[in-house]
This record gives structure tokens, sequence and C-alpha cells, in this order.
């Protein structure tokens, strides 16, 4: 087994949310500030002649004893198949880590502003990544029905 992995937040999100409610996350205007102790203000240069940005961060407020590490009914609907948890998106993933592509709104100076970030204020922030279509899936896209269904009303 290998040594556990440490990371420093980069920055943190703030926004008007500050429970995990799983849907309607396109309409809450969200920033992300870096920590200005480490970064200046070159840190996002550039970033704003993207139009998408992909943000990974934590899931701070999921409690050790929520972790799945098995397989679950994706929301708890026993309408749809119990899943793995690496096979859905959940917020209550081991490590909790979880990643959303982003619109970029601005940048001003070590302050970003996105939509469509599913992550609550407090937030940590771990990396940011511009959004290149090279880096985008080659080939047919497919996903399960209930994963459709699942995102009808998420953004």
């Amino acid at each position: 087994m290998t040594a556990p992995a440490r990371v420093t937040p980069i920055g943190f999100v703030q926004c008007a949310r500050s429970e995990p409610i799983d849907d309607d996350w396109d309409n809450l205007p969200t920033t992300i500030e870096l920590d200005g102790s480490r970064f200046g203000d070159d840190a996002l240069l550039g970033l704003d002649s993207f139009s998408h940005v992909e943000v990974i961060y934590l899931f701070h407020k999921v409690p050790d004893g929520d972790v799945n590490l098995g397989a679950r009914h994706p929301r708890g609907r026993e309408d749809w198949p119990k899943i793995g948890i690496f096979a859905q998106r959940g917020k209550d993933r081991p490590n909790r880590i979880g990643a959303t592509i982003c619109r970029v709104v601005s940048v001003e100076g070590r302050v970003l502003k996105v939509s469509g970030l599913d992550a609550i204020d407090g937030s940590p922030v771990l990396a940011l990544k511009p959004v290149m279509s090279g880096f985008q899936p080659r080939g047919d896209f497919r996903e399960p029905d209930w994963a459709r269904q699942l995102m009808q009303g998420y953004w």
C-alpha cells in the first residue's frame, strides 16, 4: 500500500448554497478565490480565453461514516439499478473528490467566476484545468438511462 497523498487547496468556493442539494446548480453564481499567500494575480492569466474550466474540489461536508465503498441505488431510488460507487458521481465517494466542467464567467486577478459548479460554499478547490477539445471524449459516447434521468433537473 502506498502512503496517503497530500494535497493543499489552491482556493475555496464562495456561493450562496451551504448544503449539497442535488439540483438547480446552473443558476448559482459561484466564485473561486485562489489562496493569496501562495498565488499571485498572474496564476489565472489566460484562463479567460477558455469558455470552460474543470474544477476539482473536495466534498468537505461528507462525514467519514457516510463514505460509500461499494454499491448503492443512486439518490436512494430503488427503481434505479444498484451501481458501484465508481460508476456514479455521488458526493459520498472514497476520497470525496468532485470534478465539474463549468462555464468561465470572468477572471480578475486571483478571482475566477464560474457558472454550473456543483460545489457548496467553503468547498476546498484542489485544481483548475482549462477544458480543451482535444481532451474531450473521442469516439462514441454512451450512458445508461438512469444516468440521463438523474441529470434532468441537475443543471
